[in-house]
């Protein structure tokens, strides 16, 4: 798959908002997170969300676990993205403080996204995220 000049602009924008989201501010994933169905997320939890509406909630409840001082980063493996399906996979690498905690925590994640065109934009309709076994 080739990936056009707008799905490269807009992982910029994705990586932005998963550093917002390691900061506690869901919004801008929020924003990028389609209204329209199907959308899912299986979560690093082993639990899967179905629906727009639910995946919307469990990405804000997420976000609200975590502190301002959180900092995080998206290994590119592979990405594509033209006409109306775009993707992209590899590792975030993240430190994260929960809130409540004083101690940072290191994450990488294994991720795999799924993105629609929708409104004249990229739309993500499907997140897969678990923790990378280390080693």
């Amino acid at each position: 798959m080739a990936t056009d000049e707008s799905f490269e602009a807009f992982m910029v924008e994705r990586e932005a908002a998963a550093l917002a989201y390691t900061r506690g501010e869901g919004g801008a994933v929020d924003a990028l997170t389609s209204r329209a169905d199907p959308v899912s997320f299986f979560g690093p939890d082993g639990g899967r969300v179905e629906g727009a509406e639910a995946v919307r909630k469990s990405f804000a409840a997420g976000a609200a676990n975590f502190s301002p001082e959180s900092d995080s980063r998206l290994e590119i493996i592979d990405m594509g993205g033209d006409g109306e399906i775009g993707f992209w996979t590899g590792i975030q690498h993240a430190k994260v403080k929960m809130k409540g905690r004083d101690d940072i925590v290191p994450m990488q994640l294994r991720i795999t996204e799924v993105f629609r065109r929708q409104d004249g934009g990229w739309k993500l309709v499907h997140r897969h995220a678990d923790m990378l076994k280390q080693g």
